[in-house]
């Protein structure tokens, strides 16, 4: 079977999709031909085994999480700030509320990280990637803070998002608000 890269994101998407509505128990290469809408064994054909898939799906989140570079070019030339880091973190959570899939696969992944080390290898690979690119993009940009404070921010945007894709804690309270919150709490 020729294999192209159009099927193959379609395939990971569709394992993404799997991972958010029937969690980690629920991937398996039957699931993710019919999500996807393909002959059984085209899953297969593409991740010979459910480490592949699994990487692949990695490799897709971290594609579909990326900032827009437009996005980006709207953050140069501003004042070094909170607000532009406020900014930063708010275009973080609306990717991650935008596609609410995506963050719930990533969780559903983190969960099998704990039990499976080639699952924590994979993952825990592109997290430290993302992370040192958060710290690298806070330090050209001239931002408040620096690798402590860039963690906290994922340990607050993960709980964040963990909130609003499940069991709210406060309903009162609006994404800008915490987001305006954490920063003002986190940065120096």
């Amino acid at each position: 079977m020729v294999r192209n890269a159009e099927r193959r994101t379609a395939l990971a998407d569709a394992g993404i999709r799997v991972l958010a509505n029937e969690g980690a128990r629920g991937l398996t290469h039957r699931a993710v031909d019919a999500a996807a809408g393909t002959p059984l064994g085209t899953a297969s054909n593409y991740f010979a085994t459910r480490d592949e898939l699994i990487k692949a799906l990695v490799e897709r989140i971290e594609g579909r999480l990326s900032p827009e570079p437009e996005v980006l070019e709207t953050f140069q030339g501003r004042t070094p700030d909170r607000s532009l880091f406020a900014d930063y973190v708010r275009d973080v959570v609306r990717r991650l509320l935008a596609d609410p899939d995506v963050p719930l696969a990533l969780f559903e992944l983190r969960l099998e990280a704990s039990r499976r080390p080639s699952v924590a290898v994979a993952l825990g690979s592109w997290r430290r990637q993302a992370f040192a690119a958060d710290v690298a993009f806070n330090e050209a940009a001239g931002l408040p803070g620096g690798r402590a404070e860039i963690a906290l921010f994922h340990y607050a945007i993960d709980g964040l998002m963990l909130d609003r894709l499940t069991v709210p804690v406060d309903t009162t309270l609006t994404v800008d608000e915490a987001v305006d919150r954490l920063v003002a709490g986190l940065l120096p």
